[in-house]
């Protein structure tokens, strides 16, 4: 059932596979179509020959009756080659060979087929049943061979357009300005901070897969830590999902913690059960237009503020998921020399966790 939630595409592609397969094996082996209501020119030359050796006998015991010979035939235009066939290539007894000339005298209008072969058939045998069925066989197997190419095709173009999108999903969106302002921090006053860079987060309804992560490098390239935006909670069971808190993320590597803190709709952050649950991932905020929420580390410093948010409508209750959200990152480090990070004497803190 995941499955199909997550790749609706294929697996609808496979649905129609798996159901081509199934009727083509029920409609060619096992209840292939029957032929009903074909005339004598439709049998298999053993039978039409029986066909034709019957009719010239009871004609033999009716001479003269040809309304006999026409009613029988009346169906098969091609009954005098057929006639002359038998005759000349597949009839050694002469009586016999005089019934068929004589009812493909009365088919043609007088003409006999006497000793001449007629032109293009001789030699000709009847195909076997067993030819017949490797035919159709063969039908089956190639036509089973395309269509597992053409999803062979259609899986491989799907994989490279969901792995283009993934791809496109986890690009770094950094502006060409640095911060203009001074960090907003938790922390007291009298900490300068260097502006390094702002990064933009867009999510929007239908993104199932949205986890922005952005690394912090200073003007030397050195890493320093990372900063990102992802879905925190989503309710009800429709797809896409309906994401009712996003989860604003501060990793440095000079602080073994990852700050968080979990940016809820309004419906979500006063639901006590749904704010409790969310609880253990990070400190719950109301999300806001222009709400600058600020994350502080040891060394980094991220004001992150909602630019745009707009919630979506439908059965489920209002202002309980987001449409779309826009929030921009802005990101300081704190001057300063630092060395390590201080592991030991956290180790509580790690083991409390």
């Amino acid at each position: 059932m995941d499955f199909v939630k997550n790749r609706p595409g294929l697996s609808v592609l496979l649905a129609v596979i798996l159901g081509f397969v199934i009727g083509l094996t029920y409609g060619w082996v096992i209840d292939p179509v029957e032929w009903t209501g074909a005339g004598p020119g439709d049998m298999e030359q053993v039978e039409q020959d029986v066909y034709l050796q019957t009719i010239a006998d009871a004609y033999s015991l009716q001479p003269g009756n040809t309304a006999l010979v026409t009613r029988a035939l009346a169906s098969w235009p091609d009954a005098v080659p057929a006639i002359c066939d038998l005759r000349n290539n597949r009839t050694a007894d002469p009586a016999a060979q005089e019934r068929l000339d004589a009812i493909a005298m009365v088919q043609s209008g007088g003409q006999s087929c006497g000793a001449v072969p007629v032109p293009g058939t001789e030699g000709v045998q009847p195909v076997p049943e067993a030819a017949e069925d490797d035919s159709n066989l063969g039908t089956i197997l190639a036509l089973l061979l395309v269509l597992a190419l053409v999803g062979a095709g259609i899986v491989v173009v799907l994989n490279r357009r969901n792995s283009m999108m993934a791809e496109g999903d986890n690009v770094d969106t950094y502006y060409d300005n640095l911060p203009e302002s001074a960090p907003t921090m938790v922390s007291d006053g009298g900490v300068s901070a260097v502006p390094i860079a702002r990064f933009q987060s867009d999510y929007a309804y239908g993104r199932d897969n949205y986890d922005d992560s952005f690394s912090i490098e200073n003007a030397s390239g050195e890493f320093l830590g990372e900063c990102g935006v992802g879905i925190a909670e989503s309710i009800g069971s429709d797809t896409p999902k309906n994401v009712t808190a996003f989860e604003v993320w501060l990793f440095d590597k000079n602080d073994i913690r990852t700050i968080t803190k979990v940016v809820m709709s309004d419906h979500a952050f006063f639901d006590e059960a749904l704010k409790a649950k969310l609880a253990p991932k990070g400190e719950p905020v109301l999300a806001r237009e222009n709400e600058v929420i600020v994350l502080e580390t040891a060394t980094l410093i991220i004001n992150a503020e909602i630019k745009e948010m707009q919630y979506g409508a439908g059965s489920l209750p209002p202002q309980s998921f987001f449409e779309n959200f826009s929030i921009e990152l802005s990101a300081w480090a704190k001057e300063g020399d630092y060395g390590d990070p201080d592991i030991d004497g956290r180790v509580d803190e790690l083991l409390e966790y």
